[in-house]
């Protein structure tokens, strides 16, 4: 089929001086919004092949949590595994769940991790429906903390029965104040985002937490006094030494705070 061609001299529309002006400001903000999206994305996230995951790189202080789950734990090649001229600091190791469970491999995790200059802490897997005090018992019995080890932690995160939220509140705050006087410092909560919103805001903001978000935005969502500590970012990244599937964090401050934070 044939096709008339009109002239472009006569078809198209001059644009008025101004006019260019606004297309080139549009151009260049365009151009901006395109380079600080991606130093963004190249400043917080980016993929790291040692771990098989997207990391958000800003934080220096990176580490993991285990459990049973994660087998036998060549801890010596934790510590020695590096990515971007950074290694793992810290671990978190379960040792106890309810009123009578122990995990079976935090002795070994305990001592091993510790003797390749990881900073360990221990965590209580809490079951809300079940009275705290025996759950301190449980924990207590096992735990032994020396100085320079992270602060003892609740893992807060199952459901709650037929307990009213008032009653989980409760048993909650009784562990964390027989837990803290029993170590002399301050336990920390490992909570989500849902259970941060239900429980803890305007009922347990005075312990510091550790914040279960795989989301990948910002930690800003969450109010300015929530005192978040540790952030676990993800659950499905890698690390030699350990096969299969492990938690990944990050603490959100400096060296100095790390330590700063460990028993004295």
């Amino acid at each position: 089929m044939a096709t008339k061609i009109t002239s472009s001299k006569s078809s198209k529309k001059q644009l008025p001086p101004w006019g260019w002006g606004i297309i080139g400001a549009i151009v260049v903000a365009i151009g901006v919004g395109v380079w600080y999206i991606n130093r963004v994305n190249v400043n917080e996230w980016r993929h790291v092949f040692e771990t098989g995951i997207r990391m958000p790189m800003r934080y220096d202080i990176h580490g993991i949590d285990v459990s049973k789950h994660n087998a036998k734990i060549q801890w010596q090649r934790v510590r020695q595994m590096r990515f971007d001229d950074l290694r793992l600091q810290f671990v978190f190791i379960k040792a106890t769940e309810g009123t009578s469970l122990i995990d079976k491999d935090f002795k070994a995790n305990w001592q091993q991790s510790d003797a390749v200059g990881l900073y360990r802490g221990a965590y209580h897997f809490f079951i809300p429906w079940r009275a705290p005090e025996p759950q301190f018992d449980n924990f207590t019995k096992i735990v032994k903390l020396q100085k320079g080890d992270l602060p003892p932690v609740l893992d807060f995160e199952v459901g709650t029965n037929s307990l009213t939220r008032e009653q989980v509140i409760e048993n909650v705050h009784t562990w964390l104040k027989m837990v803290e006087r029993h170590y002399g410092v301050k336990p920390i909560i490992y909570t989500n985002p849902d259970f941060y919103r239900r429980y803890i805001k305007d009922n347990l903001e005075d312990y510091p937490l550790w914040m279960a978000d795989y989301s990948g935005i910002a930690l800003n969502r969450y109010d300015a006094d929530a005192k978040i500590l540790f952030w676990q970012h993800s659950k499905s990244g890698k690390t030699e030494g350990i096969r299969g599937e492990v938690d990944y964090n990050v603490f959100l401050g400096d060296a100095d705070d790390l330590k700063e934070l460990c028993v004295k």
